[in-house]
């Protein structure tokens, strides 16, 4: 170490030697008069102030330290990291989640203004109706031409449709669902969170305009008819289109003419038997013609129509899953009474049938929370010409 007179950055080039003491407490350069903590003042401050002869230096600021810039850097970068956090965190509450809302549904019953028209084959039925021209089955759904949205590619447009299609064939094209009873195969296609509202519409139905089975599917009282050919006639359209950056909606909208008859009655006809063709008289001959009319219109097919106006919404994991959120469904139906539930099942007017008197369950409008009691009237034009 240097002695107390030894300047701060060393001896100065070209003074003494380490040597020559002689000079070291007199001779100073100019790192060492900078370095100093004392400050001589000059003659004139002496005299003008009368202040001492040396005042202390204030020490030289230099900025932060490479110390306190560093803890600055720390603290910032945590500081927006929290920040960062905070805005993406990575598990969201179950709050922060949109919920789905329960489906809304209408089924409003169309009775006939006469009796219901029928004929043994359901083809003569079907070319004399509106339906001629109609489709067979899954056909009479074709999917549209699809093109990406904003934030939904092409792929996912056509995944939405299919579902929709799919629920559509399943809960109004399927046997199993329209005189079996059964409901697994809709269910499976239904959000999660529509699963509970679906169950309790087939434990506790109500025409409520929440709980009624026939909003979800089609179905029929398998102890009361059956198909008389399950090729059924279908005709509507599909359409997709984005709501939101999240949600795609579709539109379906579609009629399913269905040939019916009672349960049990194929070939009802054939049995009866021809009736005497010289119309003998007495009783036994009389009664024998109306036996064979009234095995004959036993076994005589009807057509029921069910127009139904379907709306799904799909977020991004109903597109994963290859589920749908079943929001909207508007069915009318006919030929059908007024005064029948049409909310758990549906009990079609069958050939030569005519509605019942009495019109729908009555409405009470001091009740919250009900649905009105709706009933239309089916055109003519709606039957088929025999």
């Amino acid at each position: 170490m240097g002695g107390p007179g030894d300047p701060p950055e060393g001896t100065p080039e070209g003074g003494p030697g380490g040597g020559d003491d002689e000079y070291r407490s007199v001779v100073f350069d100019e790192s060492f008069v900078r370095a100093a903590r004392l400050q001589e003042f000059s003659a004139q401050e002496r005299i003008t102030d009368h202040a001492p002869a040396v005042r202390r230096r204030q020490p030289v600021r230099r900025g932060l330290s490479r110390q306190a810039l560093i803890l600055v850097v720390l603290i910032a970068v945590a500081f927006g990291t929290a920040i960062y956090m905070g805005v993406r965190h990575p598990y969201q509450t179950p709050t922060a989640q949109p919920t789905v809302e329960p489906a809304r549904m209408t089924v409003i019953p169309l009775a006939p203004q006469g009796r219901v028209p029928g004929h043994t084959d359901p083809e003569y039925l079907y070319a004399h109706s509106p339906a001629a021209q109609y489709r067979i089955g899954a056909e009479g759904i074709p999917l549209p031409a699809s093109r990406r949205t904003a934030h939904f590619s092409d792929g996912q447009v056509v995944d939405a449709l299919m579902t929709a299609k799919d629920y559509i064939v399943r809960s109004s094209l399927d046997p199993g669902v329209l005189t079996g009873g059964q409901v697994r195969p809709v269910r499976v296609l239904l959000d999660a969170d529509q699963l509970d509202q679906f169950d309790e519409s087939f434990d506790r139905p109500a025409a409520d305009g929440r709980h009624a089975p026939t909003g979800w599917l089609v179905r029929f009282d398998p102890a009361a008819l059956e198909l008389a050919d399950d090729r059924i006639r279908v005709q509507g359209t599909l359409q997709a289109a984005e709501t939101d950056a999240s949600t795609l909606e579709v539109t379906a909208d579609h009629t399913f003419v269905y040939a019916l008859r009672p349960v049990g009655k194929a070939g009802a006809a054939g049995a009866a038997g021809p009736t005497e063709p010289t119309g003998a008289a007495g009783a036994a001959g009389a009664a024998e013609d109306k036996a064979g009319d009234r095995a004959r219109a036993e076994a005589e097919v009807s057509l029921f129509t069910v127009r139904r106006e379907l709306h799904f919404r799909f977020d991004r994991d109903d597109l994963r899953l290859h589920t749908a959120q079943l929001v909207v469904s508007y069915v009318q139906a006919g030929p059908l009474s007024c005064a029948e539930d049409s909310a758990n099942r549906l009990h079609p007017l069958l050939a030569g049938q005519t509605a019942k008197a009495g019109g729908p369950a009555g409405t009470d409008p001091y009740a919250t929370g009900s649905a009105t009691a709706l009933c239309g009237s089916l055109a003519i034009s709606a039957q088929p010409k025999v």
